[in-house]
């Protein structure tokens, strides 16, 4: 009879393909996925996978088993999860996927307090900007920076991430500050990787070309730069919030600016949500917006 465990080894591997990335997944070797899969196929006596060079895909045998354990697994975790839920102290494993940046800048003393008070609960913080498969790769919650929550989930906003706009005082000192939006024709940018910004003047939408001194899709990159006194960027608020806060960055164009996106915590409406869950949502709204009601 299949463990469990091997249950869970060959779903993570028909979800993901080959072998490299279910063990990236499970967070275990390449080669104990591959033995395990081996022995399962040799102890029920059917091949299940179809092996080649490039990929691996299910037989006809293997996509009932997959079906099959995948209702099993299912099961056992909704049990699991009722069962939390009835207690009155959080335990279990709460599996989130955040974006790399956020996870450095503002998540990480946020999760080490929940983890502080509810020392029963074990984390697995996946930190990459990558848009995961909640349902298939059995993510918990996910952190997104949006202006624009995805339907079918339900999303909570955490805070803001409205685009900041802002320059060293020393690159003030060299430049002046802009006063308008046209006005950074005049200036060096540092950018994602767009050629223009947007700004709001009077209810009017306006596209301002900008030259890109520095173009990055790492925000701590552009960050830096700015720092440096390289030019004025245009970031999500957490980036710089920090140094705005100790004038180590000076906000210019604020009144020109578009207040939208921000930083919400989502999970599947149709996904049973776990106490763990929703105790985190709850922790890090109070965290980042303690004056909330």
């Amino acid at each position: 009879m299949a463990s469990i465990e091997e249950m869970h080894f060959f779903v993570e591997v028909v979800k993901h393909g080959n072998f490299t990335s279910a063990a990236h997944a499970l967070g275990i070797s390449k080669q104990l996925v591959s033995r395990r899969i081996i022995a399962l196929e040799a102890r029920l006596g059917a091949r299940l996978l179809l092996r080649t060079t490039r990929k691996l895909s299910p037989t006809e045998t293997g996509k009932i088993f997959f079906q099959r354990a995948q209702q099993i697994l299912q099961a056992i975790h909704d049990a699991e999860l009722e069962i939390s839920n009835r207690s009155d102290e959080l335990r279990g494993l709460l599996k989130l996927s955040v974006p790399l940046s956020y996870a450095n800048l503002r998540l990480a003393p946020a999760l080490t307090a929940f983890m502080q008070q509810h020392p029963h609960v074990d984390i697995w913080l996946d930190a990459d900007n990558r848009h995961v498969d909640m349902i298939s790769e059995s993510y918990d919650m996910v952190i997104r920076v949006t202006d624009q929550p995805e339907e079918g989930m339900v999303a909570r906003k955490l805070e803001d991430a409205a685009i900041r706009f802002c320059c060293s005082p020393e690159y003030i000192a060299r430049n002046g500050i802009p006063e308008s939006p046209r006005a950074l024709a005049k200036h060096a940018c540092l950018t994602h990787r767009a050629s223009e910004w947007v700004f709001s003047d009077h209810d009017q939408i306006h596209r301002i070309p900008i030259h890109a001194k520095l173009r990055s899709n790492h925000g701590e990159v552009l960050r830096e730069a700015a720092l440096a006194g390289l030019g004025i960027t245009g970031l999500p608020a957490f980036y710089v919030l920090d140094d705005l806060h100790s004038g180590r960055l000076v906000e210019v164009l604020a009144e020109f600016g578009i207040q939208q996106g921000g930083i919400y915590a989502m999970y599947p409406y149709h996904k049973q949500v776990s106490a763990n869950t929703l105790a985190l949502i709850e922790h890090l709204r109070h965290w980042f917006q303690p004056a909330q009601p």
